[in-house]
């Protein structure tokens, strides 16, 4: 199959051998026995099935993964009113207790749980023993610094291995995690932190990121000082640097026995109920403080399972590498790989260091089989020619998946042919607000190019118009009409859920409406268009600002783009194209005519701006994610204070030329 094929023609087809080994495959023909699944229809069945019985769907994924419930539950859903669905009523577990039971087999305790590879290339192997050794070394710290089931227990944390044991210690004991990466400053972590209020903090003193040292020690000095419900520190000697005074040190912490013969000690877990917090996770709070969101430990173990199990396909045979940073949320998807017995591949460096083929280097030195990074890391390396299937022996990697943004179709027609024809691309779409993807991967479906393969399993995912209908081959609000056990269970400092109501449930009550639009096609995939709350609307006719990007950013002359449009006093409406160029290039007519004559003849005549206008750069969350609706204000005359929470941006300044750039407007 080649990547000039039709639109109906699929970019990539899995094999017969692959659907009869899939995972998925094995766990609908068990379910179809047990539970009364579909034994035919395949994947499109089983969807159906998993929202149609939500509840039988839920009690085959425990019984599946064999959830270890330390005690029963009275029904699958207590209330499945959206907000406060109530997952699994009496319950108790431990997620933990999960993520290290490959640990208890003889057979691979000795195995990597963790490879650990840097910017210098070396790798470093945890066992699976190893692993469970130093988390119960630490959840005994723990417990004896006083820390209590809901006790918060922080993190500024580079993706390390003691970043894995500091989070599965805290879940072990019950605590719940929240973690920041060290590239947040001092005002961004406490936006964060200050208000969950921890009494642990686990830190390191520096980074390595581009090969430099980036010390952190001052503002470590200054998170101390600010977080007063700190009982204490322990300190990560990333750089060398001695623990300050007062504070623990990890390698004490974590030290194993004088005697090494000696029976390990064992891992007390503290089962709590299914709804119990296990981590807070933070939007990106581009407007004010960034929302805190509380997802439960048994939520994100049912939903990893299946996401990880099933979907992703993982098993012990597998490496599973997800370049992300402690900051954004797919570094916690990545720790989940370890509920299927997967090693993970833990890398702490730039994505683009000492080349920009960096990340398809990691995935060959450690055997990777599924890799996942960002759209744009994709798109980066296809302008720059990077050529990875000829440069790097990548035969391992089965899977490439992308998330972040909309993977444009040039992504997928560049993975297929410059990294492998048989190869697997999932592009994927979810949110910091489940931990998990809504459409994505499937292992036995085929990937047409710029689809998401099919909404995922017991996700009752629909596109909806203006009216709350559901429209197919129409472009509409993604929704979810069904609860998920990933949900938030709410959201920190919201004792009335009000702010949890507003940001899914405001428009259209009682179904979560997550803020992108979708069009869910009549083979059953999925297309991403971009966010709704910065949607283009021009007469009356909506577009998706991730349409204009994939077409404007093909041109060798853009390094990156931002489009806006804003709705004028006067009942008008503005839409300028802002592009930072690459090295050498300028923006002069030529240029211009160009930008809006691809515009004009790949997308249509209302997708092209009134305006193009040079910027020395795109501003970004600390995710990496284009901030459009702050933009959006800024040139509607908000203040910058009122605009933006300034420690959840990249670079402040680069937002000050769009503010100037409003006075200046007429």
């Amino acid at each position: 199959m080649t990547a000039a094929a039709s639109p109906d023609t699929p970019l990539w087809q899995p094999s017969q051998d692959r659907v009869a080994t899939a995972r998925i495959t094995r766990f609908q023909s068990w379910a179809a026995e047990r539970y009364g699944a579909p034994a035919d229809g395949g994947y499109a069945a089983l969807h159906r099935w998993s929202v149609e019985e939500l509840e039988t769907f839920w009690t085959a994924v425990a019984d599946w993964f064999d959830i270890r419930f330390a005690t029963p539950y009275e029904r699958v859903l207590g209330d499945r009113t959206m907000p406060g669905a109530q997952w699994f009523p009496g319950a108790t577990l431990n997620y933990a207790e999960h993520a290290l039971r490959t640990a208890d087999d003889p057979a691979r305790a000795q195995e990597p749980a963790l490879l650990y590879v840097d910017e210098t290339s070396e790798q470093t192997a945890v066992s699976w023993a190893e692993l469970r050794r130093q988390v119960t070394a630490l959840a005994a710290r723990l417990r004896e610094l006083g820390v209590r089931p809901g006790d918060r227990v922080s993190g500024y944390l580079p993706n390390i291995p003691q970043a894995v044991v500091a989070f599965l210690a805290t879940a072990a004991v019950g605590g719940t995690w929240t973690s920041c990466a060290p590239d947040f400053g001092a005002r961004g972590v406490l936006d964060r932190f200050q208000q969950v209020e921890p009494v642990v903090l686990v830190t390191v003193d520096g980074y390595r990121y581009g090969g430099k040292e980036h010390d952190r020690t001052g503002t470590v000095a200054e998170l101390r000082r600010e977080l007063p419900t700190l009982r204490a520190v322990v300190h990560i000697p990333l750089l060398g640097t001695p623990a300050p005074p007062g504070a623990l040190d990890w390698t004490d912490v974590v030290a194993p026995p004088e005697d090494l013969s000696a029976e390990p000690a064992a891992l007390a877990y503290e089962h709590v109920p299914f709804d119990h917090p296990l981590w807070v996770l933070y939007s990106s709070g581009t407007t004010g403080l960034p929302k805190a969101i509380v997802q439960s430990q048994g939520g994100i173990l049912l939903e990893h399972f299946k996401q990880l199990g099933l979907h992703c396909d993982l098993g012990p045979e597998d490496r599973f590498f997800w370049y992300t940073s402690t900051g954004w949320m797919m570094w916690n998807f990545l720790v989940s790989g370890l509920l299927t017995g997967t090693t993970l591949v833990l890398y702490d460096g730039s994505p683009g260091h000492p080349a920009i083929d960096a990340q398809w280097a990691v995935a060959e030195r450690t055997g990777a089989t599924l890799f996942g990074t960002s759209a744009a890391y994709v798109m980066a390396c296809r302008k720059a020619g990077v050529h990875p299937g000829r440069d790097h022996d990548l035969s391992r990697v089965g899977c490439v998946a992308t998330t972040g943004s909309p993977l444009p179709p040039d992504g997928f027609r560049w993975l297929h042919d410059e990294v492998a024809a048989d190869l697997w691309i999932a592009s994927v779409s979810g949110g910091t607000d489940v931990c998990s993807c809504f459409a994505g991967a499937v292992p036995t479906l085929p990937v047409h190019v710029g689809e998401l393969q099919a909404p995922c399993l017991g996700t009752d995912l629909q596109a909806w118009d203006p009216q709350g209908r559901p429209v197919v081959g129409e472009v509409g609000e993604l929704i979810v009409t069904q609860p998920m056990p990933s949900m938030p269970v709410r959201f920190w400092n919201d004792p009335d859920g009000s702010r949890y109501r507003d940001s899914y449930f405001e428009m259209f009550p009682g179904a979560w409406r997550h803020g992108d639009w979708i069009t869910l096609t009549d083979r059953g995939s999925v297309i991403i268009h971009g966010r709704s709350d910065s949607t283009l609307n021009r007469q009356g006719v909506r577009m998706g600002s991730a349409d204009i990007y994939e077409v404007v950013e093909r041109l060798p002359e853009i390094r990156e783009s931002l489009v806006i449009g804003v709705e004028e006093p006067d009942g008008g409406y503005w839409m300028p194209l802002f592009v930072q160029l690459a090295e050498g290039a300028v923006l002069d007519d030529a240029l211009r005519d160009r930008v809006r004559r691809t515009i004009r003849e790949q997308l249509s005549p209302r997708h092209v701006p009134d305006e193009i206008v040079e910027v020395p750069g795109v501003p970004h969350t600390l995710t990496g994610k284009r901030i459009e609706v702050p933009v959006k204000r800024l040139l509607q005359g908000t203040p910058l204070d009122k605009a933006v929470n300034a420690g959840s941006v990249d670079d402040l300044e680069l937002l000050r030329f769009y503010e100037n750039l409003a006075r200046e407007r007429p």
